[in-house]
């Protein structure tokens, strides 16, 4: 996600390295980077050029502390800029209402469909909202079929009528079997076009007129760039929308879309899709988004994933046999699956500050574990709770069954007990003091 842009920041950046102070000349230079970094990621000239002013306003009216390097300085006003940029705070879904009426809108092959699908899931498992899901797309009719799969894949109802041809009329009657079954939030998902016309727009606005929703969201691919600002900004003339949804943010490496469309329309990103996953959904915070264009990671994100999938009970549990040191490959594989149901790895690797360089030219499949899970459900259960078993003939007889090697094998018994002694390092508070003051040690050393 926005690689090219934090390439492009950081190398801006260097202008400033080694710099006594913030002077004109410097802060011009870095700003000249900086402004072509955004126009080549795709952002509104206009936008660019405002922000890159206003930085450089606010870097020359200000002090350098001695404890902070001109460059450092840069990194933090670019970073509160770039917040401002994309909206300041994130902003909530408005799901208020008897029910609740979300109107999606978006060109077709935008992926309002799956978007209205995680939306769904996103309501039902995190908001605890009993959700109906509505197809009104006429023109469509695998956009119903689609609809209906993924609602019976997350186990929401959906509404539908083949026979109605009124997308208006669908939705009114959609809105009806909401408050007479007892839904609490209805979605609406709507045709789409391949261009913006006018038939499209005077038929999403004749449907909000008629159910007044409550939240009407603007569904767009970011991989479209300022294309994307120019629909977003066609849409809301005509319908005015509350916010917008950025889909297929994960393979956007330049990111015009999300520091422009705040700018530009003047309406909160809410959302944004990470994948194809019905999970695949994150609330759009900017000043985590910032975060990771400047290369600082996003360790919140990561800590909210985690928790997710945190079973305090089963925590609990693992602590005593780390104590105990009875950590065994049960236990390993059991973090691994916990792990798995984060997200894709390469994604949460890039949450971590510094990390997100490290792994730029690393390719790691979504099934990256499938290989050490073949090679654990291939041992007994005898040696999974007592890996000092594993000989040589166990070693063979585990690598024929899994599909592996015996270096894979080796490779994966060396990674167990490295885990093992760092868990067991980490689980003494004392031990922790330890490791952190020689990590403080060992700041001045080349690449720390």
């Amino acid at each position: 996600m926005f690689e090219n842009l934090t390439d492009k920041f950081e190398r801006a950046f260097k202008v400033l390295k080694g710099q006594g102070q913030i002077t004109e000349i410097n802060v011009a230079e870095t700003l000249k980077e900086v402004r072509r970094a955004l126009l080549d990621a795709d952002v509104n000239f206009k936008t660019a050029k405002e922000f890159t002013n206003t930085v450089k306003e606010k870097a020359l009216g200000r002090d350098v502390l001695t404890a902070v390097s001109p460059g450092q300085l840069m990194v933090k006003i670019c970073h509160e800029e770039l917040v401002e940029l994309m909206g300041g705070n994130e902003v909530d879904i408005n799901v208020k209402g008897n029910p609740g009426i979300i109107l999606m809108s978006g060109l077709q092959g935008s992926g309002k469909t799956t978007f209205t699908g995680k939306l769904g899931n996103y309501l039902k498992t995190k908001k605890h909202k009993n959700v109906l899901l509505a197809a009104c797309d006429v023109y469509r009719p695998a956009a119903i079929d689609q609809l209906h799969v993924l609602g019976e894949q997350l186990g929401i109802e959906v509404y539908s009528n083949k026979e109605e041809k009124n997308p208006v009329s669908i939705a009114q009657a959609a809105v009806q079997h909401a408050k007479s079954k007892g839904f609490q939030v209805v979605i609406i998902d709507t045709a789409g076009r391949l261009a913006v016309d006018e038939q499209m727009m005077d038929e999403i606005a004749a449907i909000k007129n008629a159910i007044q929703p409550t939240e009407t969201l603007f569904v767009v691919d970011s991989m479209t760039g300022q294309d994307a600002v120019n629909t977003a900004k066609a849409f809301n003339d005509k319908i005015n929308f509350d916010g917008v949804v950025l889909t297929k943010l994960d393979g956007d490496t330049r990111g015009g879309a999300a520091l422009s469309i705040k700018s530009v329309v003047n309406k909160p990103i809410k959302f944004v899709g990470t994948g194809e996953k019905m999970d695949a959904l994150d609330v759009f915070y900017p000043s985590r988004m910032a975060d990771r264009i400047l290369g600082m990671g996003d360790v919140v994100s990561l800590v909210e994933r985690a928790q997710e999938q945190f079973n305090e009970e089963e925590a609990r549990k693992l602590q005593k046999r780390i104590h105990k040191n009875q950590f065994d490959f049960n236990d390993f594989l059991s973090q691994l699956q916990q792990v798995k149901k984060m997200g894709n790895v390469k994604d949460l690797m890039g949450m971590i500050p510094g990390m997100g360089k490290a792994m730029k030219d690393v390719d790691i499949e979504d099934d990256a574990f499938k290989h050490i899970e073949a090679i654990i459900y291939s041992m007994t259960p005898k040696e999974r709770e007592n890996p000092g078993l594993i000989n040589q003939s166990r070693k063979n007889r585990i690598a024929a069954g899994s599909g592996t090697s015996i270096q894979d094998i080796n490779k994966l018994l060396k990674q167990f007990e490295d885990t093992k002694k760092m868990m067991k390092l980490m689980s003494n508070p004392k031990n922790m003091m330890s490791m952190m003051k020689q990590f403080q040690g060992m700041k001045g050393m080349p690449g720390m």
